[in-house]
């Protein structure tokens, strides 16, 4: 293999590798402004689809270059949601 070869092979594979944690990262988004949403009108929410994907997220990051995200408890999101209402 020629070492353009390998390089390009590299590349795309880190390519594939940030692609794959934007889209986890997009859904991950997603789900916490649901949640927020849902907070701001005093429903019920759940933090579970968020930390389901942070920890895809999380395990993602041990094969290649993308950051891990935080878990997200209940509270974050109430004292975000209590942020956004104060602006």
């Amino acid at each position: 293999m020629s070492v353009h070869t390998a390089i390009t092979a590299h590349s795309k594979k880190q390519h594939d590798h940030i692609e794959a944690f934007l889209q986890l990262d997009q859904l991950r988004e997603q789900a916490i402004d649901q949640a927020l949403q849902q907070c701001i009108k005093k429903e019920s929410f759940s933090i579970t689809e968020i930390n389901q994907i942070s920890r895809q997220i999380n395990e993602h990051a041990l094969k290649g270059i993308s950051p891990v995200r935080k878990l997200v408890t209940e509270q974050m999101i109430q004292d975000y949601a209590d942020r956004t209402k104060q602006q």
